[in-house]
């Protein structure tokens, strides 16, 4: 978890930076539909590369999905420690159970 900590304070930083400085500081500045479509581009290409991929591009994309989520993230002001708190309040809980928990 200390990488995805890392990286979440260095989004945090570059986020500030000028857009011709950063890409992260581009992706706020274009706004948070290209953010959210650029989320979605990356879920897709960890899909395809889960289903016909090797391991390495899957690694690869999963990664590239956690940095998009992170930076998406953080434009709506939501930390990681929220998520992750998310996260223990439904460890234990069958996914099932959960599931049907939300569609009450």
């Amino acid at each position: 978890m200390d990488t995805l900590h890392r990286l979440e304070d260095t989004i945090n930083q570059r986020r500030k930076a000028a857009p011709d400085e950063s890409y992260v500081a581009q992706l706020n500045a274009r706004g948070l539909p290209v953010m959210a479509r650029k989320l979605g581009e990356e879920a897709v290409e960890t899909v395809t590369a889960a289903l016909a991929g090797d391991r390495q591009e899957l690694v690869g994309e999963a990664a590239d999905l956690l940095f998009h989520l992170l930076v998406l993230l953080g434009a709506k002001d939501i930390a990681l420690a929220d998520v992750l708190a998310e996260l223990d309040r439904r460890e234990g809980t069958s996914g099932l159970d959960e599931k049907a928990a939300r569609s009450r």
